[in-house]
């Protein structure tokens, strides 16, 4: 596999969980505005059990929003070549961890296909506002980092 085809296909794991996000923000949403369509009509206007299953549509809504953003955001690093350095839109392969330098969406897996299983890699999604971002920028592979104490050793940026 080369690094284009890689790096895509790390990407595309990436967008695929936040698509399952929203997915599941979306219906989420659409169950509290239909428990609140549900519950009938608007009596006091100081209904406790409508006001929270609007908080709640309005939570999930801003969850889908969020969603929305970061994938909007994913799929414009698809469209970037793989990089040298560690900055934004970077995969960084370190002898302990993997990081994606892209949106904050925590740890995600990466399926990948052999001629018997298909295994997964644990990737650690974080945005420019992590310390573990800054520590990261501006790297090459063969530098170092100390991270809480933990020294780590770039071995590839895609």
């Amino acid at each position: 596999m080369t690094r284009e085809q890689r790096r895509t296909q790390i990407i595309q794991a990436c967008i695929d969980r936040q698509q399952a996000v929203a997915a599941t923000a979306k219906q989420e949403m659409d169950s509290a505005q239909q428990q609140s369509n549900d519950y009938g009509a608007n009596v006091d206007r100081y209904d406790s059990y409508r006001t929270k299953m609007m908080r709640n549509r309005d939570m999930y809504a801003k969850q889908l929003s969020n969603a929305n953003a970061s994938i909007r955001v994913l799929q414009e690093l698809l469209r970037m070549a793989p990089m040298h350095v560690a900055d934004h839109g970077a995969i960084v392969v370190t002898d302990k961890q993997k990081f994606f330098m892209s949106v904050g969406i925590g740890k995600f897996l990466v399926p990948y296909k052999t001629s018997t299983m298909t295994p997964q890699e644990l990737f650690f999604a974080v945005s420019a506002q992590t310390p573990i971002y800054m520590a990261l920028k501006g790297k090459r592979v063969g530098e170092s980092l100390t991270f809480n104490g933990v020294t780590q050793v770039i071995k590839e940026i895609l």
